[in-house]
């Protein structure tokens, strides 16, 4: 089988970022801006509440990681009942999402997302919705906690 993508908002991208390449399975990320009402949006505009996720682009091999283990590793690093804010950080930018391309992925998803709410008594706040729209962010923002290893991270590794 071929590699498949999925698009995941985390919070934060960098440790993200960081998080799916540790991952086997994981074949490439990228890290980008998701489902927001303006074109090749800057960070500074996303920072400002433009309505894009900070999300990362993940390429996965699903023999080695099929989507619903990868989608549970994910879960391990969010809160999933939290509202546009994940960690210190706060705003529509850093809200949780699973985005995908394929249609048969939103099932897969789906189910996931309803193993993971027998967990909670809070409604979960994970968005499930088709990529609307992915750009990818700035150079410095790619594999940034590899350039910076003391950089800010809402995720324990």
């Amino acid at each position: 089988m071929s590699d498949k993508t999925v698009y995941l908002a985390g919070g934060c991208f960098w440790g993200c970022q960081k998080y799916f390449d540790m991952l086997p399975g994981v074949v490439e990320t990228e890290v980008g801006y998701a489902n927001g009402p303006t074109a090749n949006p800057s960070y500074e505009q996303v920072k400002a509440h433009a309505g894009h996720a900070e999300t990362v682009r993940v390429r996965y091999d699903p023999d080695a990681l099929p989507l619903p283990a990868l989608l549970e590793a994910f879960f391990r690093v969010i809160d999933p009942t939290s509202v546009n804010k994940q960690g210190e950080d706060e705003g529509v930018q850093y809200r949780t999402g699973i985005y995908y391309t394929d249609e048969k992925d939103r099932a897969v998803a789906a189910a996931a997302l309803d193993r993971l709410a027998e967990g909670y008594e809070a409604p979960l706040a994970v968005e499930l919705k088709p990529l609307e729209s992915f750009y990818s962010a700035e150079a410095y923002h790619q594999k940034y906690l590899e350039k910076h290893p003391g950089g800010y991270c809402h995720i324990k590794f």
